[in-house]
């Protein structure tokens, strides 16, 4: 039987319990309070941000998963936690987002790029590879360029085409050099105008992503949505097509005979926009689905000249 002072000597030499969590506990409370908020992706979530606050991969983070969080690694987690508790956008608290495998810088004055603005640019390459023009020195045009997703997601594909993107935000636009010269994309041009206001074509393609949310339909939004893409990049007016209209009259002057304009649409707006780009003489052609069936990009072409 053990004497009060070995008793009192081994118990000084155990470890002292803690509460600090492990990695994988961390990440599992960070999952449950994503799912109680409603959060859509709540175990992706947690993961990713627990792995941006440790410095951590997805490898990295499994292999210390019975570790012990450090006082200043859990306030790290517990920052980041409350920001995504406050339909902070993933996207934005890390500073990049993915987009046709490439890693873009986005902050607040610009729009987050989605994975169904990505059915533009699988419409416009498939219309050029069509035509047999993947190799040719195209001119190129993005109406509303924000943090330059479609420009320089295009210009990865066509190595010979020189691109101008525009926008009327300055702080989209040092984004979209930002990320211009990182990608080491100096085929871009990136101008400050309201959609096409300063350029001139001939171009072969023009695309947009352009503000198409009704006014009075972004109160409904998301709050990932709502409250942190900047407005000007999501309102399109009383019917969600006054850059629709713009683009409609711009269009024709720019585009080369023959070339093409791609365009995001917002939902059951494909007849009204391929309206206005009939109006104004150009051919629509059906709209193309996203991965979930909406029909989300539209292709419209200008007539190609006449032969003598």
């Amino acid at each position: 039987m053990m004497t009060p002072r070995v008793c009192a000597a081994a118990a000084r030499a155990r470890p002292a319990k803690t509460n600090a969590p492990t990695v994988a506990a961390a990440r599992r409370d960070l999952a449950n309070d994503f799912r109680a908020a409603g959060i859509e992706s709540p175990e992706l979530d947690a993961r990713i941000l627990l792995g941006h606050a440790l410095g951590l991969d997805h490898a990295a983070l499994a292999a210390s998963a019975a570790r012990i969080l450090t006082l200043q690694e859990r306030d790290a987690v517990a920052d980041l936690a409350r920001r995504r508790l406050a339909r902070e956008p993933l996207a934005r608290i890390l500073g990049r987002k993915e987009f046709w495998s490439l890693t873009l810088t986005v902050d607040a004055a610009t729009l987050v790029p989605r994975p169904e603005t990505e059915t533009v640019v699988e419409a416009a390459l498939a219309a050029i590879d069509a035509d047999g023009l993947r190799s040719c020195a195209l001119r190129i045009a993005d109406l509303g360029t924000g943090c330059g997703a479609l420009i320089l997601a295009l210009l990865t594909e066509l190595p010979n085409a020189f691109g101008v993107g525009t926008d009327i935000s300055l702080g989209a636009l040092r984004i979209a050099r930002d990320n211009a010269r990182r990608l080491g994309l100096t085929s871009a041009e990136l101008l400050a105008c309201d959609m096409a206001a300063a350029i001139k074509g001939p171009f072969d393609l023009i695309v947009s992503n352009p503000p198409y949310i009704a006014s009075a339909d972004i109160a409904a939004l998301a709050p990932e949505v709502r409250d942190f893409d900047p407005r000007p990049a999501l309102d399109g007016g009383p019917d969600g097509l006054d850059c629709y209209r713009a683009i409609a009259a711009a269009a024709p002057a720019l585009l080369a005979p023959g070339g093409i304009l791609v365009v995001e649409l917002g939902f059951g707006q494909g007849p009204a926009v391929a309206a206005l780009f009939s109006a104004v003489g150009l051919a629509p052609s059906p709209p193309r689905p996203d991965l979930h069936g909406v029909a989300r990009a539209l292709l419209a072409r200008k007539a190609a000249a006449n032969r003598a």
